[in-house]
């Protein structure tokens, strides 16, 4: 005990120490970021109209990107489509400023990232209402996917982000038992980042705060869909890297189509990409050009599977939300339900009883639980969707209300529906929605389910629900995907120490978690000599040019030395590398004699 004792006394203060230390707060400065053009009532008088935007790919034509607000249809302004030579422009000015923040310290990078938290816990409702306006979607799914996915990444920086950038040490091996090895990691230079529509603030936030963290600049290409918000959202990080004194240019926000994210992929040293299968397949060809590193994350159409034995009430509830978020604000929606029969009934009876009561209209207009669809003509899809599964045999059993909808603004909206008798031959069972519709299919065992849910072209993420979690585990275990919740749904995300990403049609690469962070990375392997300059690499006799005759018997006696499953064929190897070596060293001082 006498020898326990300081130790412990030594350990207790200095555990009560590091929890005092946390009481004091960091200087955390604040920053200004100009809101006045962006929120409710300040719309300038030209600005003031209801916009009807042309239908198709008119609008790629115009070099201009047009902004309007898909739940009442109220212009919002422009931006440019940059061409070619703009964008190659903008990426080498962000290279300048990466070779001067490659130098920062992870101490500067802290304080960036706590600068942008306590500008964004301080404005959440602006936050949100930015994204509601331009996206459609309700300021509680805003709060839910943009603000708390957000602050959960910048405080997983905080707390870990430094310690796995640092240098890893690991093993030698036998061979190389007297060297050290270790990987470092540097930065790539420009990463590049062409983001979706369906979360403006977080979609920006999420590849920069990984790729300034790594010591990387950023240029990253919004959506024509979300631009309005995502130039506003661009000025909240602009003032950040300003307090923190970061060179200008570090972190980009450029507009545009097509052509503009052509040219983004031709000048940076990695893509994240995050959209639609076709565009990702596009990508990864321009991307062998250069041969740089893609990361594609494609959406998907992840199974939501509820066992017999589940609560059912409270899984329709998850259910129902998991749907909701699915109606053009979820990159990973649950889109395929799979209930077993014993309980089919009774879960489409409470989820009737929820979506009855579901009421769909302008977010900022009044409680609604719903809002619009951002992307335009996307209800004409979902309708095809679900005509299609009606002419096979499906049966709409309950839908959602609308409130009160501005003339312009119809088509923009799609009340949550729920299907039943539905089946794999059915489009909406196959295509990937991203609306509020939820086909409900029945299964009888385990092993069917599994084989449904596995059953499609994507492979992004799962839920499984069980009384027995054991069970609920094994199942999403078998469904081939990148991300699975047991007994809750898209909670994975919600940890950000966890890789992020899919398999077949849903893409391939991780962003978020350790793996995400160190894909903005160049991973170089290093070995240097452990105990130099008194024990270093001397290449044996018997291989040395010329090589002897006993070279090769040599080299299979070390093998075995090293590598033997037994320590007695291991000791006899031994034996006869010594004699070689023995017979080399007489040899060569018979020939130094003569």
């Amino acid at each position: 005990m006498a020898f326990w004792w300081p130790l412990i006394v030594a350990a207790s203060a200095y555990a009560i120490c590091r929890f005092l230390l946390m009481l004091i707060p960091f200087n955390v400065p604040s920053i200004d970021v100009d809101a006045s053009d962006v929120t409710e009532g300040n719309q300038t008088q030209e600005n003031s109209f209801i916009y009807i935007p042309p239908r198709g790919r008119a609008q790629q034509s115009d070099k201009k990107v047009q902004c309007y607000e898909p739940a009442t249809m109220k212009y919002l302004g422009y931006f440019p489509a940059l061409s070619l030579a703009e964008v190659h422009d903008r990426v080498a000015q962000a290279r300048k400023a990466q070779k001067i923040w490659a130098e920062s310290s992870f101490k500067q990078r802290r304080q960036f990232l706590r600068i942008l938290l306590k500008y964004i816990i301080e404005h959440q409702e602006l936050i949100c209402e930015v994204s509601s306006r331009d996206t459609g979607k309700t300021m509680v799914d805003a709060s839910l996917g943009e603000i708390m996915t957000t602050c959960e990444k910048i405080t997983w920086l905080l707390s870990e982000g430094e310690k796995w950038l640092k240098p890893e040490y690991r093993c030698s091996g036998r061979a190389m038992f007297y060297k050290k090895s270790r990987v470092e990691f540097h930065p790539l230079g420009v990463i590049g980042a062409i983001v979706s529509w369906n979360y403006p603030f977080h979609n920006i936030f999420n590849p920069m705060l990984a790729a300034v963290f790594s010591g990387n600049s950023i240029v990253i290409k919004v959506s024509e869909n979300a631009s309005w918000s995502g130039l506003f959202y661009f000025r909240i990080i602009q003032a950040a890297l300003a307090a923190v004194g970061a060179p200008e240019n570090l972190v980009d926000v450029i507009t545009g189509f097509a052509e503009t994210g052509e040219a983004l992929v031709s000048s940076v040293d990695k893509i994240i990409f995050v959209g639609s299968p076709g565009v990702g397949k596009m990508i990864m060809r321009n991307a062998s050009d250069t041969l740089i590193p893609v990361t594609l994350e494609l959406g998907g159409k992840d199974p939501f599977i509820v066992c017999e034995d589940a609560d059912v009430s409270h899984v329709a509830q998850i259910a129902v939300r998991a749907v909701l978020q699915s109606s053009g604000q979820n990159c990973a929606g649950a889109e395929r339900f799979y209930v077993h029969r014993d309980i089919y009934s009774s879960f489409v009876s409470e989820v009737t009883k929820i979506v009855k009561s579901v009421s769909v209209g302008p977010p900022l207009t009044g409680r609604y639980d719903m809002g619009a669809i951002c992307l335009q003509e996307h209800s004409d899809k979902l309708q095809i969707l679900v005509n299609d599964a009606l002419e096979k045999g499906a049966e709409i059993v309950v839908r959602g209300s609308f409130g009160h909808l501005g003339e312009g603004a119809v088509d923009q909206f799609y009340p949550p529906t729920v299907l039943v008798n539905v089946n794999h031959t059915m489009k909406l069972m196959q295509e990937e929605t991203f609306g509020p519709i939820m086909p409900i299919m029945k299964f009888s065992t385990d092993e069917e389910a599994v084989k449904l849910a596995n059953d499609s072209r994507y492979g992004l993420g799962c839920a499984v629900f069980s009384g027995s979690q054991r069970r609920a585990r094994e199942i999403a275990s078998q469904i081939h995907c990148g991300v699975a919740a047991v007994n809750d749904f898209a909670t994975t995300y919600m940890c950000q120490s966890l890789p992020f990403g899919g398999v077949k049609d849903s893409g391939f690469g991780r962003f978020a978690g350790v793996e995400g962070l160190r894909a903005c990375c160049l991973v170089k392997s290093v070995v240097e000599d452990r105990w130099w300059p008194y024990i270093k690499t001397k290449i044996p006799k018997p291989i040395q040019y010329p090589v002897g005759e006993n070279g090769f018997e040599f080299q299979q006696s070390l093998v075995e030395v090293l590598y033997g499953l037994n320590i007695q064929d291991r000791l006899r190897a031994l034996v006869n590398v010594l004699k070689i070596l023995s017979e080399q060293n007489s040899s060569n001082s018979k020939s130094r004699n003569e």
